[in-house]
């Protein structure tokens, strides 16, 4: 079963503490290419989360963001910082002393006095955990948006193979038609040279020009083509960068099988070839 390239999946999980939620999207790529949007309390998981994606995906350009909301029940407490309030208290009472009509302080403008509130550290245990599992989460529902869209590449990709296997046939039914055809048209000009040429010499040359327009091996190479596109498609692996080097040797045989066309029938057949082969090659760009 193969996997496109192109995905979606958004998950959100509630914990006593706070909420995290995941959203990941993937598009074609040729490497696998990550980039993050991550609150600051989860920034230092980074090196874990690129090993996770790297576990589960091949290829593709990943974009990934978490985001994290606290419970408003679970807010951190206050912690104030004694030692800076009576410095502060003490420079206040000393500062009175020269301004007798000084309004009165505001306790609130005391809290926003640099380090009278200390900053209390979260207990980063759960949280890393939970953004962990949610991710992971997430991936799976990635990877099963891609298998999906997958399958539908892989029916495509199986109809395409049909028709190459069908236009193989045709020109391979043609063959001896052609080589008769063949045949007679060089005799035929040979009848109208003016000298009388070596009987075994003629056939020699026939021997060597059906040789040059057989296209025999071509046809064979394009089954083996298909053949091995059929494999991939059931392939567990990643087959992407397989895809687009067989699609590489289909546009070799089909060109080959052109040049060598000594028919109308059979340069259609090389056409409508290559225009199936160009459909496959777009189609094995999403593939992972």
């Amino acid at each position: 079963m193969i996997h496109s390239m192109t995905g979606f999946a958004r998950r959100e999980t509630r914990f006593e503490w706070g909420t995290i939620s995941c959203e990941i999207r993937s598009v074609n790529h040729r490497y696998l290419e990550l980039s993050w949007r991550l609150p600051d309390e989860l920034r230092p998981l980074e090196p874990a989360f690129r090993k996770l994606v790297s576990s589960k995906l091949k290829r593709g350009k990943i974009d990934c963001g978490l985001r994290l909301r606290w419970s408003q029940e679970v807010q951190p407490p206050i912690r104030l910082n004694a030692a800076v309030l009576e410095q502060l208290s003490e420079a206040l009472r000393e500062a009175s002393e020269y301004l007798s009509e000084a309004a009165p302080v505001d306790p609130l403008d005391v809290l926003r006095w640099p380090r009278v509130v200390e900053d209390v550290e979260r207990d980063s245990g759960p949280l890393e955990a939970a953004a962990l599992v949610v991710l992971e989460e997430s991936l799976a529902d990635l990877q099963a948006s891609r298998g999906r869209e997958g399958e539908h590449l892989a029916t495509l990709l199986i109809e395409r193979c049909d028709g190459v296997e069908r236009l193989a046939d045709e020109a391979r039914a043609r063959l001896p038609e052609i080589r008769k055809a063949l045949r007679e048209r060089t005799l035929e000009r040979i009848g109208q040279l003016e000298v009388q040429p070596d009987p075994d010499r003629v056939e020699q040359e026939l021997v060597l020009l059906a040789q040059k327009m057989d296209v025999d091996e071509e046809l064979d190479r394009l089954g083996a083509h298909v053949a091995e596109v059929r494999r991939a498609l059931e392939s567990k692996q990643a087959v992407g960068r397989r895809l687009d080097f067989l699609m590489q040797e289909f546009n070799r045989e089909a060109n080959t099988l052109a040049s060598k066309s000594q028919d109308q029938e059979t340069t259609r057949i090389a056409v409508e070839l290559k225009v199936l082969i160009e459909q496959m090659r777009e189609q094995v760009q999403n593939v992972e």
